[in-house]
């Protein structure tokens, strides 16, 4: 649940996490997409796929999208192409999350929301066009492969606190992952786990919005 200091007039800005949070994802149906177009079964994959560096580096936009699925293909055993491990690896994203679209559109009229994602440029390239108009509440979007910075570490939260202009401690974040939660709490936010869209409505809720 919402964080005690969560009261009304606590907030100047609201930054949310992408991925499970705005927009759900699904990882199994990468791992299909993969196994199809391998001719395996998507468990073998699945018991395989691992985020290692250069999955972290892909993310900072340090690894390119052809060394990533190289260090893919090696990984899990599988030769298919870059293209179609593209395909599978956009197949990720399923749709808004249940609600968040309202609650975003009534945030805003209230306080300038930020998101701030660990992603990578394909992904950039495939959501930022299907999720425009969900993504047009925010004020600016933090993208890690843009930045070169990525959750959990303290220098990704203090970069986006600068730019945001505000103090971390007025700046409540929302985050599926316990330890982007807790990472920002190190560096000052005030931080929201969120386990579904009912946890950012009581949040809201809270703050009086």
């Amino acid at each position: 649940m919402p964080s005690s200091a969560l009261h009304p007039g606590a907030a100047d800005a609201l930054l949310f996490d992408l991925g499970r949070v705005v927009i759900d994802i699904d990882f199994v149906q990468v791992v299909s997409r993969w196994a199809a177009h391998a001719g395996c079964p998507p468990e073998q994959i699945a018991a395989r796929f691992v985020r290692d560096e250069i999955y972290h580096g892909h993310e900072r936009g340090t690894v390119s999208d052809a060394a990533f699925f190289a260090n893919l293909r090696q990984q899990l055993g599988i030769d298919i192409t870059d293209a179609q491990f593209l395909e599978g690896w956009n197949a990720i994203f399923v749709g808004a999350m249940p609600g968040i679209a309202a609650l975003l559109a009534r945030a805003a009229e209230k306080l300038p929301l930020y998101a701030f994602s660990n992603t990578n440029q394909p992904h950039i390239d495939h959501f930022s066009p299907v999720y425009a108009d969900l993504l047009g509440h925010f004020r600016e979007i933090f993208l890690s492969s843009s930045i070169g910075l990525r959750k959990p570490d303290a220098e990704a939260y203090d970069h986006v606190v600068r730019a945001i202009g505000v103090p971390a401690k007025r700046i409540v974040f929302f985050d599926d992952l316990a330890e982007n939660v807790e990472g920002a709490r190190a560096s000052g936010l005030n931080a929201v786990l969120v386990r579904s869209t009912a946890d950012v409505a009581a949040a809201l809720e809270a703050l009086g919005i």
